[in-house]
């Protein structure tokens, strides 16, 4: 069975971590096969928002896999070359540009890789049972996917040191506090509110969804009135959008919106 589950509902694609015996944890093939799945929904015209969850109730993802990397290192030492890691250089989780907006449903431990992953989606829901955590330091490594960057860019930076500088868990309650995850909820309402949230996002126009996320992420980046700018620049362009004159035409008309993406 394939170690990256792909499920298409309607204009929703669900992505599942597929490795529950061993915590969802990423190997070799499951980095090639998240980056492929990454890609193809990416790139499908009918798919307008994206799930990211983890197979069983245990964990969304527990990081590299540790095994696999054990075994690797042993190999290259017996063949005297370099360890080289299975974390892609560019990998879905470092340099993921994913315009449409991703909801992680985190259904247990999100450790390591497991958080980074967690950290490139735009919203993230937990299971009141989750913890979330980098542990890197634990083996005299830093969080190689992103971790070190984007955990500042959540929560205080503080409180963002004392988690990679202890490689302590915290509680999902916790995370919620601290602004890591933006609601906690029953592991048997996990998904159910995921879909609903996805839903609600699919309701208004593809096209301004996807410029409200360009505008917010690059606009960090940017001095206030260089975002300004920005902001006007892709209003310009949705206003030529199909989209742009059904959703005033249908607000006249009284009538749900029949938005296409384009």
């Amino acid at each position: 069975m394939s170690v990256i589950l792909v499920e298409k509902r309607e204009k929703i694609a669900i992505i599942t971590l597929n490795r529950p015996e061993a915590y969802n944890a990423m190997n070799s093939e499951a980095w090639k096969e998240i980056t492929n799945a990454w890609i193809s929904v990416k790139d499908d015209p009918e798919i307008w928002t994206i799930i990211l969850t983890g197979t069983g109730d245990k964990a969304f993802c527990a990081g590299q896999d540790l095994k696999e990397m054990a075994q690797l290192k042993k190999e290259a030492e017996r063949e005297g070359r370099p360890y080289v890691s299975t974390l892609p250089e560019v990998s879905p989780v470092k340099y993921m540009e994913m315009p449409k907006p991703v909801i992680a449903a985190i259904n247990g431990f999100a450790i390591g890789g497991g958080l980074e992953l967690a950290l490139v989606c735009d919203i993230r829901i937990a299971a009141d049972h989750a913890r979330l955590g980098l542990q890197e330091v634990r083996q005299s490594l830093i969080p190689g996917a992103g971790g070190t960057q984007r955990l500042p860019r959540f929560v205080p930076f503080g409180l963002a040191l004392e988690m990679l500088m202890t490689g302590d868990l915290v509680s999902a309650q916790e995370a919620y506090r601290i602004g890591l995850v933006n609601r906690v909820v029953p592991l048997s309402e996990l998904m159910p509110a995921a879909q609903a949230l996805a839903n609600r996002i699919n309701e208004n126009g593809p096209l301004a969804v996807r410029a409200a996320k360009e505008a917010a992420y690059k606009g960090m980046q940017m001095h206030l009135n260089e975002g300004f700018r920005f902001e006007t620049l892709l209003l310009s362009r949705l206003r030529q959008s199909e989209d742009a004159w059904e959703g005033p035409r249908a607000f006249a008309e009284k009538r749900k919106p029949n938005y296409k993406g384009r």
